[in-house]
């Protein structure tokens, strides 16, 4: 397998997009999970935690964090998004929210580490949010269910 951010002699370097000739439309979704206890999912659902309406700011992060992601992330492209859609889905049989991002660009590489960091940073909140309630909270399951466009064309998890 040939690493792309490394050169011939294993030099950190970003990843040469110039010589694709075509832009293309680009999308990704990517999940996480925030799984916390009956009381804490009961407050967030109540709009009841003490610093806010913990989904719309969750949801308010997960964007900006898209935004930013080649900010973050070393060697990551600055990728001008067209769309950022967050959702939510809370499963009260077992105390958990589970987070979905889709991110949408017409350009020359992928929007999968925009789509993860906002699922990342959104969960993050959440916690940040309610931490003074449960420090138990578990975030997992972060990780790429789709992507669209480019060479490689379309994956999905199976």
């Amino acid at each position: 397998m040939n690493l792309t951010h490394f050169d011939e002699e294993g030099h950190a370097r970003m990843v040469d997009v110039s010589a694709k000739s075509k832009e293309s439309q680009r999308e990704a979704v990517a999940t996480a999970t925030v799984r916390m206890q009956a009381e804490t999912f009961r407050l967030i659902q109540d709009k009841a935690i003490a610093k806010g309406d913990v989904l719309n700011v969750a949801r308010i992060a997960g964007i900006m964090a898209a935004k930013r992601c080649s900010d973050l992330i070393p060697l990551c492209h600055p990728i001008f998004l067209t769309s950022v859609e967050i959702l939510f889905h809370p499963d009260e049989h077992i105390s958990a929210i589970s987070i979905e991002v889709r991110t949408k660009s017409t350009g020359q590489t992928g929007v999968e580490m925009e789509a993860l960091t906002a699922a990342s940073v959104a969960a993050l909140t959440i916690y940040d949010m309610c931490k003074a309630v449960d420090r138990s909270m578990v975030i997992s399951d972060i990780m790429l269910q789709e992507k669209k466009g480019g060479k490689s064309g379309h994956w999905t998890r199976q």
